[in-house]
């Protein structure tokens, strides 16, 4: 649900300005307004070093998981960790750069063997200049006796099919050969390897900097948080009104209703401040906070994905929750995938640390469950049909018979969100407002009841309600007369018709094509289905007859395969639900969006890093 609040007008002395909202910042209850916010230079250096701490945190984790890797001796505080990083961590970029370089001009030195670079300055020196080449070998032994004829050619090294040589010439000469010229050589393979060592050496000091600030990573982390605050603070700061020339600052902020009496504990006892309490109203940008039980929280991170809802309207999260589980469990359609979910979820419950984590966990671990419930209901176990295995056991036919159950369990949410619209507008506009929705409502509820249960299975005929019998025509004409003459109430009856036969093109094709979307979760399941099916029908095709060999390609194949079904199946499982949530749900429930999602001024806490 949506987290009731309370809307502060506040009004106090510039002077005080600072104080105040520490004391808000302390108490961390109140949600102050910053629309119109404009950063600063100051504001944007603290945005780029809060996200170059996001960075930092990130790198020193996966450092600290590099096998052999030996924390160093953490520093004393947060700000000296984060600025010895960012020193090191340039230093180890810049010496990788260089030490990639070094190492490539190595090699390149390497095929042109031991020399001394004296005697070859000596040699410029005295007006003899060695000019660098290389070719093919082919073409060098082909080409070499008429470059010979014009110039001094002397092979160096002949390696992988490349003959490198040098041309003696006068310095600034114009040498006409076939082959690919290259740089001066000034230094020998040695050392350019000698230099490689040091940058090598020099680096792993820089690391050993870079292992003590891993050490310091909570104290990181806790520097990042302050900057948060401090940037909190400044926008705050930055957006209050100033009022009778500066002497006064107006500022709005919101809190919970539940918690609203701490806060005028708070503002009762600050000094020389004026405030007015009140309840939102439609025209604020009411900031949205939600509130619900542990199995709908969990779903929270999906919705949050597209938006919050507008405060005075309805969280829909427990509602395609359900559905959401469900449409995971019927893409991905097989035990076997759901067991190898649920292993994962379990074992991200001991490596997650903070809510958010735990949440994703959670989230796995129910998908995965909804995936192994479907998966036995319907006899798939990685791709293979437990039909054959358990013939007494009466297994879904999801080939033969998914298909209208995927156009029947859509009907089902396009109906439940339409009835949620109208329990909305009801609420927020009073119910003459909702009876249009509720004359569409109550259409698509008779079609589908009249003529849709029968199309399922024949015995779901109600005998009182088919599509001949009067109760049936008679919702019908009321649902028609609530569409066409009751869709904008206190308007003249012929432009609510014409409203009505607008909007009944409008949502009849729109409703038509919502119900068959739901035909994706049919063809997700199915394919995903029958990709596992290919996979063990090429694993025992493809397997030679040979003892150990015979198992050891089985096992490969059927690793490989269904591991990449199982990735592209679960991202589809994934993401295909969420369409369907986002869109065919969410329109005909009438969701409108959130501005602003409820943030208070507040201490953060360090575990909020991880």
């Amino acid at each position: 649900m949506i987290v009731p609040m309370i809307k502060y007008n506040l009004v106090l002395f510039r002077d005080q300005k600072e104080d105040f909202l520490q004391k808000l910042q302390e108490l961390g209850l109140v949600d102050i307004t910053v629309t119109g916010w404009e950063p600063n230079e100051e504001e944007r250096a603290l945005v780029s070093a809060i996200d170059s701490h996001k960075t930092a945190l990130e790198r020193l984790k996966a450092l600290a998981q590099e096998e052999g890797f030996t924390p160093g001796t953490p520093y004393g505080s947060g700000e000296e960790a984060y600025q010895a990083y960012l020193e090191a961590a340039n230093r180890v970029d810049d010496l990788t750069a260089q030490f990639a370089r070094v190492r490539k001009e190595a090699e390149e030195l390497k095929a042109w063997g031991e020399f001394d670079p004296r005697s070859i300055a000596e040699l410029k020196q005295a007006g003899i200049e060695l000019r660098y080449f290389f070719t093919y070998t082919k073409d060098f032994n082909d080409q070499r006796a008429q470059w010979e004829e014009a110039y001094t050619v002397e092979p160096i090294n002949e390696t992988g099919g490349i003959t490198y040589f040098v041309v003696v010439a006068a310095p600034g000469e114009d040498i006409q050969i076939n082959a690919q010229e290259t740089k001066i050589v000034t230094k020998t393979y040695h050392e350019k390897e000698q230099e490689a060592t040091q940058l090598e050496s020099e680096k792993a000091q820089w690391m050993k900097t870079l292992a003590r600030c891993a050490a310091s990573a909570d104290l990181i982390a806790e520097h990042g948080n302050r900057l948060k605050e401090q940037l909190q603070f400044s926008k705050a700061a930055g957006t209050a009104h100033e009022e009778a020339d500066g002497t006064l600052l107006v500022l709005e902020g919101w809190a919970t209703r539940e918690t609203s009496a701490k806060v005028d504990e708070m503002l009762e006892t600050y000094p020389n401040l004026l405030y007015l309490k009140s309840d939102p109203t439609p025209e604020d940008n009411t900031p949205v906070q939600l509130k619900n039980n542990r199995f709908a929280r969990i779903f929270e991170m999906v919705g949050d994905m597209y938006a919050r809802p507008k405060y005075g309207t309805l969280d829909l999260t427990p509602f395609f929750a359900p559905f959401y589980m469900l449409f995971f469990g019927i893409c991905l359609n097989d035990a076997g995938y759901g067991l190898i979910l649920l292993i994962l979820g379990l074992l991200m419950f001991k490596t997650s640390k903070g809510p958010m984590m735990r949440r994703a966990s959670w989230f796995a671990t129910l998908c995965a469950v909804a995936t192994i419930a479907f998966g036995l209901f319907c006899g798939s176990f990685f791709g293979l049909n437990l039909k054959e295995y358990f013939p007494g056991i009466p297994f879904f036919d999801f080939q033969g018979n998914f298909f209208g159950w995927a156009l029947a369990i859509g009907i089902v949410q396009i109906l439940l969100g339409m009835l949620l619209k109208v329990i909305t507008t009801t609420s927020v506009f009073g119910f003459r407002y909702a009876l249009g929705s509720l004359g569409w409502f109550l259409v698509v509820l008779s079609a589908s009841v009249a003529a849709g249960l029968p199309m399922l299975n024949e015995g779901w005929e109600i005998p009182f309600f088919t599509t001949s019998s009067p109760a049936f025509y008679a919702l019908l004409i009321i649902g028609a007369v609530l569409m066409f003459f009751f869709n904008s109430p206190g308007k003249n009856p012929l432009v609510n018709f014409g409203t009505g036969l607008w909007d009944a093109y409008n949502n009849l094709t729109g409703i038509l094509s919502d119900v068959l979307s739901y035909i994706r979760l049919f063809a997700i399941g199915l394919s995903g289905g029958i990709l596992a099916t290919v996979f063990n029908s090429l694993a025992a095709g493809l397997s030679p007859d040979i003892p150990v060999v015979k198992w050891i390609v089985l096992a490969l194949i059927l690793l490989i395969g269904h591991g990449i079904n199982l990735f592209m199946s679960a991202i589809s499982s994934f993401v295909h639900p969420m369409r369907l949530t986002f869109v065919e749900f969410y329109k005909n429930a009438g969701f409108e969006i959130a501005n602003r999602t409820f943030n208070p001024l507040r201490k953060i806490k360090d575990h909020e890093n991880n």
